[in-house]
């Protein structure tokens, strides 16, 4: 099984779908989200590292990141593929991943990008956001993160297109969550023939 990576615009799915992946095909999951928290739960050298750029209130470096990631893709089940949701979010995070994988002798596999209409995600993140109380979640938040999105995030998907790795799946196309899931399932399992 191939590494895939999810990619798409905040509230676009990306953690539904990678679920749906790693309930269908066993793969890992690597969410850096829940990564850096582990790490800084766990105590780990890298995660006092970590929280020491967080408690200045500054970014985590690429190179920290990467050595992060690397650690947690080493000890993920060999031979299931795994499946990078929230990273890499730059072109620069893009070749440290690539570099990490092809150090380890494997590759960035494929790309699944989902395409969702930004009226559709304001609404869901919306939803999501009385549901879940999050006060930070409101619409004027919400453009701004679509905004670091559009100017940072997305030239990714033109890199990844270089690469040839990239699938796109558009939800006006595909209408329903589960016609996005079937999709995408089709996709992977022609990439994985």
């Amino acid at each position: 099984m191939k590494n895939i990576i999810i990619f798409g615009a905040p509230g676009s799915g990306k953690g539904t779908y990678s679920e749906a992946i790693v309930n269908r095909y066993g793969m890992g999951h690597i969410s850096t989200g829940d990564v850096l928290r582990a790490e800084i739960k766990n105590g780990t050298e890298l995660g006092k590292i970590a929280q020491g750029y967080i408690d200045n209130g500054q970014l985590i470096p690429d190179e920290l990141m990467i050595d992060i990631l690397a650690s947690t893709y080493d000890r993920q089940p060999q031979g299931k593929g795994v499946i990078f949701d929230g990273f890499p979010r730059t072109i620069a995070q893009a070749e440290a991943l690539k570099k990490m994988l092809l150090e380890r002798g494997h590759g960035l596999g494929m790309m699944i990008e989902l395409i969702v209409g930004e009226d559709v995600l304001m609404e869901r993140l919306l939803r999501r956001a009385q549901i879940e109380g999050r006060a930070d979640d409101n619409e004027e938040t919400i453009r701004k993160r679509f905004a670091v999105y559009h100017s940072q995030t997305a030239p990714l998907s033109e890199w990844f297109a270089a690469e040839g790795i990239r699938h796109t799946f558009d939800w006006s196309i595909c209408k329903t969550k589960e016609g996005m899931i079937e999709a995408i399932f089709q996709e992977i399992d022609k990439e994985n023939q």
